[in-house]
């Protein structure tokens, strides 16, 4: 089979689904469950936690007993049972519990489905990366700009329904053919004392670190974003394409990544992530503008794509094939829930006290992400001129 089109079909399926759940959720629970801002925020930010939990422990765990095929299966079915669950729920207890349990399966196929990527290159059958992965990000798009239609029509109890339907279709997706390396069971034992033995790769506590600032700084605009437009009285029937121009960027970033970025440093990369995250939360404070907005989206290709693409090249680089589970899910609980549920409940208070506040507020990640990155840049240089030296 053609490996390069079963990732980037994966991934494109996977990434339709959350094109809604991300930024529209915590919308949906506040306008159709009738959720306040900061009931919503809990919410959301305990449903982080338990996905950290999950990525963190139980991704890994199950990642030691059974095959890539049966993980993401597994937690297809869950996640379609959990989506299910939202029918009936509508009180603030309801739906916390349904979230909680949506948080245990959803989230974990995002790092099944980047350990899957990162074997098959390891295992030299996919070439490209970036150009499967440009294909979630287009599948976010195409999910925004249809439910944009949608809910302009029907309102948003439109959002319900789509995520619904797109996990249908991924979930039959994930029964059709696979690669065969994702159908094979593990080592036993291969996982026991994982987490320690990733800080003895090299600068990987470092590296970790960096990328945990940098994606929890996008905890209010993952969770705010969708509301603050409507504050800033941006058109209803625009909302979704000004969100979207985030990951067309990102699109456009991982279609070239592989290509243009190749010869730069792991540190480089980190820091220039860090840079264009900075800018992008100054410019939505001090232009609090529809236009400015749009344009501070473009940089979600810095503060986001390139954040992701450098941890994966560091990946690829340095993690043994064994240990590809266990770091993905340790860096998809640190970075991608823990660090960013805590960022909500943090950019919550501060949209209650001005909706600005909770973008201007993400520096306090960005800016000292920047300086990590510059000194892991130097401890890059130190150690190719050593091997030079060898």
């Amino acid at each position: 089979m053609n490996t390069q089109s079963w990732m980037s079909r994966q991934f494109f399926s996977f990434f339709m689904t959350w094109g809604v759940f991300l930024p529209y959720w915590t919308g949906w629970m506040i306008h159709i469950k009738g959720m306040t801002v900061s009931q919503a925020s809990l919410i959301m930010s305990l449903g982080l936690a338990i996905r950290g939990l999950s990525t963190l422990f139980a991704f890994p765990y199950l990642s030691g007993k059974f095959s890539s095929k049966t993980l993401l299966n597994g937690m297809s079915i869950g996640t379609f049972i959990a989506i299910l669950c939202y029918i009936p729920a509508n009180s603030f207890m309801s739906l916390l519990v349904v979230t909680l349990i949506l948080n245990f399966f959803y989230p974990a196929l995002m790092p099944a489905l980047d350990s899957a990527a990162g074997i098959l290159v390891q295992s030299k059958q996919l070439r490209d990366y970036g150009k499967s992965r440009s294909w979630g990000s287009i599948g976010f798009v195409v999910s925004g700009m249809i439910l944009t239609f949608f809910t302009g029509a029907l309102g948003d109890e439109a959002i319900f329904w789509a995520l619904l339907l797109g996990m249908i279709i991924f979930l039959c997706l994930g029964f059709m053919d696979m690669p065969n390396v994702l159908s094979e069971k593990p080592k036993a034992g291969h996982a026991k004392g994982a987490i320690l033995k990733l800080f003895s790769i090299r600068h990987f506590g470092l590296v970790l670190v960096i990328v945990i600032l940098l994606q929890a700084a996008h905890a209010s605009y993952y969770n705010y974003g969708y509301i603050y437009l409507q504050e800033i009285q941006a058109p209803k029937y625009l909302i979704g394409v000004i969100i979207n121009i985030a990951v067309i960027a990102e699109i456009l970033f991982f279609f070239i990544a592989d290509r243009t970025f190749r010869k730069f440093s792991i540190g480089s990369l980190l820091a220039l992530a860090a840079l264009g995250s900075t800018a992008r939360w100054i410019l939505v404070f001090a232009f609090p503008h529809v236009i400015m907005f749009t344009i501070a989206q473009t940089l979600h290709a810095f503060s986001f794509a390139m954040a992701h693409y450098a941890f994966m090249k560091y990946l690829i680089k340095f993690v043994p094939h064994e240990q590809v589970p266990i770091t993905q899910g340790v860096y998809s609980a640190l970075a991608l829930s823990w660090s960013t549920a805590l960022f909500t409940i943090f950019g919550g208070y501060l949209y209650e006290m001005e909706p600005r506040y909770a973008f201007i507020g993400m520096v306090v990640c960005t800016i000292p992400a920047a300086l990590l990155a510059f000194v892991y840049r130097r401890l890059e240089g130190k150690a190719e001129t050593r091997q030079l030296a060898i």
